[in-house]
């Protein structure tokens, strides 16, 4: 069921239910993070493994101190610019967030969603939501309610409906490792808005090496139903049988493509909020192939290549 009723929402979730809410970043499926059978229906609904971390959502980052036993300056700081927003932090956790939450894990993921209809719901309630993306495990992240639906419909009881996501990716993860932060997963900040407040460029460590740190580090995730590429010209031999996503209309103004455009004058910013929107509608249309055009190496440019690097992944 579909809605807007925050009242019902935290009703159910009160009473061990799973509910999809809405984020800037996308839509999350959510549940009291202190309730073990609630955190496992999340794991069930998506088919989600528990070696894979979840993240807790906070009205407000005063309200993170007692779920993690330190919260080091220099991450503190960010979160002061950036929260509310899409900036998640890895901390080392306190004795009331679950395991289940880590993965067995000493250390948690915790964020301040930059949604009011959101943050109105999580300050109405005595405890922080676990929530990843509202999704089937390793498909395409919703940014509407009808992207929950079409996935989860038969899975959850209720979706709250705040509209589309403003952002449109995932947020960022960081840690600290030898006082320098660390990027864990790329996202809705950019690795540029780091450096212009650290002084430094953060390294990003995003890939699998001993088990799964964080969301979104695995090799195949965010992909499409349909075959997924990047576009190659010089490699491809197209079809009337595919279809395209690109990136500037203002770029693609002549092209005779079966084409999906993410941005009128190429903003990526723009294409952000409309990448999986436009991965969703491109899935339903019945082409044997999908190809996308690269974007820009940087800024939000390189969160969306690598989200696209892990969805094509399952059909290289």
């Amino acid at each position: 069921m579909i809605g807007t009723d925050i009242q019902q929402a935290i009703s159910l979730l009160k009473q061990g239910e799973t509910v999809a809410i809405p984020t800037e970043t996308v839509y999350g499926l959510a549940a009291d993070s202190t309730n073990e059978d609630a955190v496992l229906s999340i794991f069930e609904a998506k088919g989600r493994p528990t070696s894979n971390p979840l993240i807790l959502h906070f009205p407000s980052i005063e309200a993170i101190d007692p779920y993690v036993s330190d919260f080091p300056e220099e991450l503190k700081r960010l979160a002061t610019l950036f929260c509310p927003g899409p900036l998640t932090f890895i901390l080392p956790k306190s004795s009331l967030v679950p395991s289940i939450i880590t993965a067995g894990q000493e250390t948690v993921a915790v964020r301040v969603p930059e949604h009011a209809m959101t943050l109105e719901l999580l300050q109405q309630l005595d405890f922080p939501l676990a929530a990843p993306s509202a999704n089937r495990y390793g498909g395409i992240s919703p940014t509407t309610a009808l992207h929950v639906d079409m996935q989860l419909s038969k899975r959850i009881p209720y979706i709250l409906d705040g509209g589309a996501c403003q952002t449109g990716l995932e947020s960022t993860i960081i840690g600290l490792a030898e006082k320098k932060v660390i990027v864990y997963r790329l996202g809705g900040i950019s690795l540029e808005q780091l450096e212009a407040e650290l002084g430094y460029i953060p390294e990003v460590k995003n890939e699998l090496h001993h088990g799964v740190r964080t969301s979104g580090m695995v090799k195949y995730h965010y992909a499409t139903e349909t075959p997924l590429f990047f576009m190659n010209p010089k490699r491809d031999a197209y079809t009337d049988k595919d279809g395209f996503i690109l990136f500037s209309k203002k770029e693609h103004q002549n092209t005779k493509k079966a084409a999906i455009f993410l941005s009128e004058g190429g903003e990526l910013s723009e294409a952000a909020k409309n990448l999986y929107a436009a991965l969703h509608e491109m899935d339903q249309k019945g082409y044997a192939r999908i190809f996308i055009e690269a974007f820009p190496n940087d800024r939000l440019g390189k969160t969306m290549n690598d989200r696209l690097k892990r969805a094509t992944a399952k059909f290289s």
